[in-house]
């Protein structure tokens, strides 16, 4: 049995490369995921800028693969070896967490979505992120919104901006089957798509007077509203999409923003916390044993949707020579070149 395995490291220098570090071995309410697939997303980026002279560090958050070896303290039945998974870690902190861009990672076993046997992992490896994160914006950050077990008995409106984005798909489909008016902004390229996940309305973010046209297709009643973006731009514009009693906006980066008038309500959230642990983001921030719970319940309702056919994973941009070009394609992203699609690395051929 290896001891070693080959993964994306950080250089110490602000960059990564390809490089040969130890298997991680699951502690005892762990298991080991042997990764087929893994996608990319900016936090990858984004946490080698935070800390460019950390070295060593395996980067990397989704995947997919298969349950290789599972901790004596996982509950009997939660996990079976073989059981072909998706879920994200919080990749390019430290050696004891590793990263997903690698051979194989460690990973909760209540934080992963079981994959129905139609699903490539190439497909799914795209889901962790992106999915836990839309789930947390439209439940955590708005508590009380409808949810696709108890959806709307009337049809509300709510807007998603950036609907192309890897969470802005998720998030439309999530608030489609809870029964809510999915209003959403995107490139032409990409309206097609989003009234196919779901959207009932979708605008060119990029019209001036986009967010007069948001408020006269609510009747300047919109209330809720999750910033897929959010930046002192995209926030402004979410803000001035809301009705005349404001309302309420889920943020993905906790960044100071202008939320005058006073009536509107904006929630940041980090996908992190759904892990149950402490962890440092630029801060610290506590373990959350409630948005724990919430992460696993997540996790089961995420399968349930796949299992029924009800939940599409995002498109995928699958790009050649696997992980040996991972420095290529974050360049790829950091440049903003990514629109609609999930940029996906096959790490290995599944042999069941």
């Amino acid at each position: 049995m290896t001891t070693t395995m080959k993964a994306i490291v950080t250089t110490g220098d602000g960059s990564v490369a390809l490089g040969t570090v130890p298997k991680p071995q699951p502690g005892p309410t762990q298991v080991l995921i042997r990764i087929l697939a893994a996608a990319q997303n900016p936090p990858d980026h984004m946490k080698i800028g935070y800390r460019p002279t950390l070295k060593g560090v395996v980067i990397g958050h989704d995947f997919a693969g298969r349950v290789e070896a599972i901790g004596a303290a996982v509950p009997a039945g939660l996990r079976y070896v073989g059981e072909r998974v998706a879920g994200f870690i919080n990749g390019g902190v430290d050696d004891e967490t590793g990263g997903s861009f690698a051979e194989y990672c460690v990973a909760d076993p209540h934080i992963l979505v079981s994959l129905p046997d139609s699903l490539p992992f190439e497909d799914a490896a795209g889901l962790g992120l992106a999915a836990f994160t839309a789930a947390q914006a439209l439940w955590i950050s708005q508590p009380g919104l409808p949810t696709p077990s108890a959806p709307a008995p009337t049809p509300f409106p709510i807007l998603i901006w950036a609907g192309a984005s890897a969470v802005g798909q998720y998030t439309i489909q999530l608030a489609h089957l809870s029964g809510l008016q999915v209003i959403t902004t995107a490139s032409p390229h990409n309206h097609a798509l989003l009234r196919s996940l779901g959207a009932s309305e979708v605008l060119d973010y990029r019209d001036p007077s986009v967010s007069a046209k948001i408020r006269a297709l609510t009747n300047n009643t919109l209330a809720h509203a999750v910033d897929c973006i959010s930046d002192a731009t995209t926030t402004r514009q979410v803000v001035d999409s809301l009705g005349a009693s404001g309302g309420a906006i889920s943020l993905l980066l906790n960044e100071p923003v202008n939320t005058e008038p006073g009536l509107v309500r904006a929630q940041f959230s980090l996908v992190y916390t759904l892990l149950g642990k402490a962890f440092e983001n630029l801060i610290p921030y506590p373990a959350d044993p409630a948005h724990y719970e919430f992460g696993k319940a997540t996790a089961v309702m995420l399968a349930t949707l796949l299992r029924e056919g009800k939940l599409k994973t995002t498109p995928v941009k699958l790009v050649p020579n696997g992980l040996d070009d991972v420095e290529v394609w974050l360049e790829y992203l950091k440049q903003g070149k990514v629109s609609g699609e999930k940029i996906t690395y096959r790490v290995a051929e599944d042999t069941l």
